[in-house]
């Protein structure tokens, strides 16, 4: 290896060396802990968000779950993290931990469960994934793997890795939740049963949980669970490792009437569910009418979900019967004003109907909540409509992020709004020279629109003069200008001739 190259790379090594909180082994990381938890604040909000919000029909169930969670945290091995627990009105089996101790886990999952002490393994793995910042170790992989060893070892020298900490949140934003590697999923294994059994819970929980994910894994239920088994891959090693520790350990407590009763309102639910799963598939299928069936059900057995009633609202503008779809979006936005998701739909279809100022404040408290692309796309069409142009220009970069027609039509609108902003950026200005010698520059509007008042600079041979068009420039047309500077050979590599300013005309 290069000598120059080793210079830039060992200081990258040394500022980025920390010790593991949990194993005490020395790793690279280019993000803080300062910073990890920032991050963690950052992301965890818009995070919930988008995986169907807190649940929050059963308030004793969440202050149950995080009494859980920080009994586990108080004997970790970084008790002073700001942990927070929550439970996601998700029914996908799943539960994930951010950087910094912001724990979620899935109400799809606690149905799964038989008593606390398997809920503690849950929680036990999630918080040794925090404790042993294995969220900043996947930025830092992520991040090595987009930028390179050579740019981390520049953007690091002197600045304490403040440069690749910003790459890292972006590069890396969401390497908390992806799928951990074998050697961070056996350590959460390993150590999470050490907190399991300071806390007084029986680690055999640890044991049956893998188990249940292994079983689950090889039948047909594995589609159901995809997304569990990509961040927490089981195996029959894992299965293994855990039952040759339980003997380690001393019997501890199960508290399954505690962990039943705390559970009482989903399971209590779960018909209502099951009903909103086959109103999913139904929708999913263009069936409109046995969609709002199921979800008469799901209403009749639970009216207060929020999330039944906004999938009636997508029934019901499926069949094109818009006022009763606003209707059911707004008794889901009643049930629960803290989800983003029937603010957007009631927001698109106002603005469909043509109640645009409406519209704008539903869309606005959606992207408050979470700045969704289809969000991003309608406040950048409000934009557009009210010649807000540098306003609408950011919101359509967000949503041309996205994949599929809507971010085909953001870039669309990015180009129509620079030709707005920026119109001289689609005229071509090359150098020519006259037959009398003379300095010429050859104008071309590749615009499907007209310019006027177009100003071109040239520079070269000692010279440098802004010159104005005398006319107005049509769409696709070019027009050649005399400089009035005597073209000089020697000189020919040095000119320079550029638009500056061009307004576009209706």
């Amino acid at each position: 290896m290069k000598k120059w190259l080793l210079a830039f790379i060992v200081p990258a090594l040394i500022v980025g060396c920390s010790v593991n909180p949990v194993t005490g082994k020395n790793e690279l990381s280019i993000v803080s802990p300062q910073q990890e938890i920032a991050i963690g604040e950052k992301n965890y909000r818009p995070s919930r968000q988008s995986q169907g919000g807190d649940y929050y029909l059963d308030p004793s169930l969440q202050t149950y779950i995080a009494s859980v969670g920080q009994r586990l945290a108080a004997v970790s091995d970084r008790p002073d993290l700001p942990y927070e627990f929550v439970v996601l009105n998700n029914d996908v089996p799943n539960a994930w931990a951010m950087p910094g101790g912001k724990i979620a886990i899935n109400r799809g999952l606690l149905l799964l469960l038989e008593d606390e002490a398997q809920l503690a393994a849950v929680l036990g793995h999630e918080i040794v994934h925090a404790a042993a910042r294995h969220g900043a170790s996947q930025m830092t992989r992520g991040t090595l793997a987009n930028i390179g060893l050579v740019t981390l070892g520049v953007a690091t020298q002197g600045k304490e890795g403040a440069q690749l900490y910003g790459m890292a949140s972006q590069v890396g934003a969401a390497a908390w939740m992806a799928k951990y590697g074998r050697d961070d999923e056996l350590e959460s294994d390993h150590y999470g049963m050490n907190y399991m059994a300071k806390a007084g819970y029986d680690v055999q929980g640890a044991v049956e949980l893998q188990e249940k994910f292994v079983e689950l894994s090889q039948s047909r239920q594995a589609g159901f669970l995809d997304n569990l088994f990509a961040s927490h891959p089981p195996s029959t090693q894992r299965v293994t490792e855990n039952r040759a520790r339980v003997a380690s350990f001393s019997k501890g407590e199960r508290y399954r009437e505690r962990y039943q009763k705390a559970i009482a309102q989903l399971k209590k639910d779960a018909p209502a569910y099951q009903a909103e799963t086959a109103a999913k598939k139904a929708l999913a299928e263009k069936q409109g009418r046995e969609a709002i069936k199921h979800l008469d059900k799901a209403v009749a057995h639970q009216p207060d979900e929020g999330h039944f009633w906004e999938l009636r609202g997508h029934a019901w503008k499926m069949l094109e019967e818009h006022e009763n779809a606003q209707k059911a979006y707004t008794t889901a936005i009643k049930k629960n004003d803290k989800f983003f998701s029937p603010y957007l739909a009631r927001g698109v279809l106002l603005y469909e109907r043509g109640q645009r100022t409406a519209a704008e404040r539903d869309l606005r408290r959606s992207y408050e909540l979470l700045p969704t692309p289809t969000a991003s796309y309608y406040l950048g069409e409000l934009s557009l409509q009210g010649k807000q142009y540098d306003q609408a220009n950011s919101y359509f970069k967000l949503a041309a992020q996205s994949g599929g027609e809507l971010g085909v039509q953001s870039r669309q609108k990015l180009q129509a709004l620079q030709l707005q902003m920026q119109p001289q950026t689609f005229l071509t200005v090359t150098p020519a020279v006259s037959r009398s010698g003379y300095l010429l520059v050859k104008v071309a509007n590749t615009s499907p629109r007209a310019m006027d008042r177009i100003i071109v600079e040239v520079s070269g041979g000692g010279a440098s003069k802004t010159i104005r068009l005398p006319a107005v420039l049509k769409a696709n047309s070019t027009v050649s200008i005399n400089t009035g500077i005597a073209y000089m050979a020697e000189a020919q590599l040095n000119y320079r001739v550029r638009a500056l300013k061009a307004v576009l005309l209706d």
